[in-house]
């Protein structure tokens, strides 16, 4: 099955890096709208502190179940589309379907509750966007050659975050520059959200049709040439019909000889996505309550039902933190997309392993200092594209996103990195996904548990579960230390043997 490998992939334009991850930043402008505003939607439709975290949970579930079948299908996938480009353009039509309906979930009352119907809506974006990312994650591994890997990862994250930013800021600026309300009545979802999801939607779709037409990959005896393989023995080994029984006893061996460098970063990937997942929940709720002083029991439907409604005031200030929420995630996405443009030269000059764990160190000490940051005076913030006025602590809280934006830039490219060259180059896809299950995991252990710490352990003060996100970016940091390839490992073992 071997043969004589070609010198080897030829190096990419800068243009052509670029094109083959453009399409990540529409993808990542619906995933920003979706992180910013989905607890804010639910919250509206009826969703407690306490279940959000549970409806949350659909979209590790999502990635656990697509991510290694889109990965497997994808690796045996040849037409004249390409290899992965047909599963990403799939994602992406699926998506903008479902950021289209979603945010008007109240007009399918007459045949479905609103929340169960926004859940669904979750649902499918979420599976969408995991049809997407990981075809994404290989289509880099397939087009660059080893010696651009770091800055192919790295301008995949530039993009991200260049459309993490736009996302999260767009349901601001349709409010304090447009002029759309950002209020929500009973069961209703704010006009300025809608219309975020409409625009997000377009820019999704547009921007993975960029790389489907622009990005050209390899015909499969190139491909494999370049690996030292044989494109009709790998056609062969695909084309073999498996029973489920097999197929599950095949994919439990792949669990079991994944590379010992997968097995380290998993516990990498579980503190640093557990908090991850804390943010994306409970930011909202938390700075609410911390910053514009809002009473935890205005986040209790039962109490609001029972007292006929939320103040107007409440829902103004609730309205005004979730646009802030927007504001902290471009913010720390802006960051991150600043500190990708130097992450290659970091890991080149000072390792990959030690810019990873200084990074998420830096993330963890963002989340603590939230703690320490309360509401203050009103002050006047010129954002350039308008003034508003909002809690000084809202600005101070603009300085914990640095960390989190340096800890995000890494999470997105140093794992990936990392895991690159020590994957089989025929079963690429279906290991990267694999190793969503290091995302997914401790996502679902996150949505299970936090929403009951949250109010059992600590009585729905949000504050506190995002300082239990801190800690776990804190131990994510010092599990970096234990993260060696195999080669490494086998030195070590044999060092120890010989003595």
């Amino acid at each position: 099955m071997s043969q004589q490998p070609l010198a080897g992939k030829p190096k990419l334009s800068f243009w052509q890096i670029w094109n083959v991850s453009f399409g990540f930043l529409g993808v990542q402008f619906g995933f920003a709208l979706q992180n910013a505003n989905v607890s804010r939607i639910l919250s509206d439709l009826g969703a407690d502190l306490h279940s959000l975290s549970l409806f949350w949970l659909v979209a590790p579930i999502m990635g656990l179940l697509i991510q290694p079948i889109v990965g497997s299908a994808s690796d045996r996938t040849w037409n004249r589309f390409g290899r992965r480009n047909p599963y990403i353009l799939i994602g992406a039509l699926t998506a903008t379907f479902g950021m289209f309906l979603m945010p008007n979930s109240p007009d399918f009352v007459s045949f479905i509750a609103p929340m169960i119907f926004g859940a669904m809506m979750l649902a499918v974006m979420d599976a969408s966007f995991n049809i997407a990312f990981q075809p994404f994650r290989a289509l880099v591994a397939d087009m660059v050659p080893e010696e651009q890997m770091n800055q192919g990862y790295s301008i995949q994250s530039l993009l991200i975050n260049i459309g993490a930013v736009i996302g999260s800021i767009l349901p601001f600026v349709l409010t304090n520059v447009v002029g759309l309300s950002n209020e929500s009545t009973s069961s209703e979802i704010a006009p300025s959200v809608v219309w975020a999801f409409y625009i997000g939607a377009t820019v999704m779709l547009g921007s993975v049709l960029w790389t489907v037409f622009k990005t050209k990959e390899y015909e499969p005896e190139r491909y494999y040439a370049f690996k030292g393989l044989n494109a009709e023995d790998v056609a062969k080994e695909h084309a073999e019909q498996k029973s489920l029984g097999q197929k599950l006893v095949g994919f439990w061996g792949l669990m079991k000889t994944m590379p010992f460098i997968m097995k380290r970063l998993a516990l990498v990937q579980f503190f640093s996505w557990f908090a991850l997942f804390i943010m994306w929940v409970y930011t909202m709720p938390a700075i609410a309550q911390q910053i514009w002083g809002i009473d935890v029991k205005w986040f209790d439907p039962v109490y609001i039902e029972s007292v006929g409604g939320t103040p107007e005031h409440i829902a103004d200030a609730k309205g005004a933190a979730g646009d802030w929420v927007g504001i902290l995630f471009a913010a720390y996405s802006l960051f991150a997309a600043f500190f990708s443009m130097f992450l290659a030269k970091l890991a080149n000059q000072f390792g990959r392993k030690l810019v990873y764990g200084m990074s998420l160190l830096a993330g963890g000490l963002g989340y603590l200092s939230f703690m320490f940051i309360g509401g203050g005076e009103p002050t006047q913030v010129n954002l350039l594209i308008t003034e508003i006025v909002v809690p000084e602590g809202a600005v101070t809280l603009l300085f914990p996103m640095i960390g989190v934006g340096i800890a995000w830039s890494a999470i997105l490219a140093m794992p990936y990195t990392i895991l690159a060259g020590s994957l089989p180059v025929s079963k690429t896809g279906v290991y990267m996904g694999i190793f969503n299950f290091t995302i997914a995991a401790p996502q679902i252990v996150s949505g299970i548990f936090a929403g009951w710490i949250l109010s059992n352990v600590f009585e729905n003060h949000a504050i506190n579960i995002i300082v239990l996100a801190g800690v776990s970016m804190v131990l994510g940091a010092i599990s970096v230390i234990f993260v060696k390839n195999q080669e490494a490992v086998e030195q070590t073992e044999s060092a120890v043997s010989a003595s």
